[in-house]
């Protein structure tokens, strides 16, 4: 009877960590943050972390190389790398040539490249990138649109895709790090 016992609580114990396995991996998940399937491009500012090992941990800005001088590792192209992707890039590398045992490393953006708008705004320029940032919230940190701006042709130009898509003020489209915002000016 007392090997049952123990048995059945082993089973029982294995449910619950797994059970907490599951959940906290879903709960991972469901947090999905912009900085998932982001790609890296010059003007972000990365800081890379590895726990321990304070002369591995730096913070940099891309620049139009976009490849990053690394301690131990030398020179790291990562435009178009995915924060994870640098993740287990370096974390492979310092396990491979025998640097570290067990390296945990850390990546995260500090800093978004900059968006543009330009056009018939009150104050065009480029602006520092948040994640969440839509269309109509651009128009409000530019200070609004001009008298003489187009409502219906304001365009939006993205680094990934080359083709320039038409959206009108009230559209909650999503603005990425190094779009470019064009507001037209309208004739009457």
């Amino acid at each position: 009877m007392n090997f049952l016992i123990k048995y059945i609580l082993k089973k029982l114990i294995f449910a619950i960590f797994l059970f907490v396995f599951i959940l906290n991996f879903a709960t991972q998940n469901s947090a999905y943050s912009a900085e998932n399937d982001y790609r890296l491009n010059a003007g972000d500012m990365l800081a890379i972390t590895v726990f321990g090992e304070k002369d591995l941990s730096i913070k940099t800005r891309l620049g139009a190389t976009t490849a990053i001088s690394y301690p131990l590792l030398g020179v790291i192209q990562v435009q178009d790398m995915t924060v994870g992707e640098l993740e287990v890039f370096i974390t492979t590398q310092l396990l491979n040539r025998g640097y570290l045992i067990k390296p945990r490393v850390n990546v995260s953006i500090v800093e978004y490249r900059k968006f543009y708008v330009k056009g018939e705004v009150k104050i065009p320029g480029g602006y520092p990138y948040s994640p969440g940032l839509t269309l109509d919230k651009v128009i409000s940190m530019v200070g609004g649109l001009t008298d003489r701006a187009n409502h219906d042709k304001i365009y939006i130009k993205s680094e990934n895709n080359p083709a320039i898509e038409q959206h009108p003020t009230n559209s909650q489209v999503a603005i990425k790090p190094g779009d470019v915002v064009t507001v037209e000016r309208r004739f009457f």
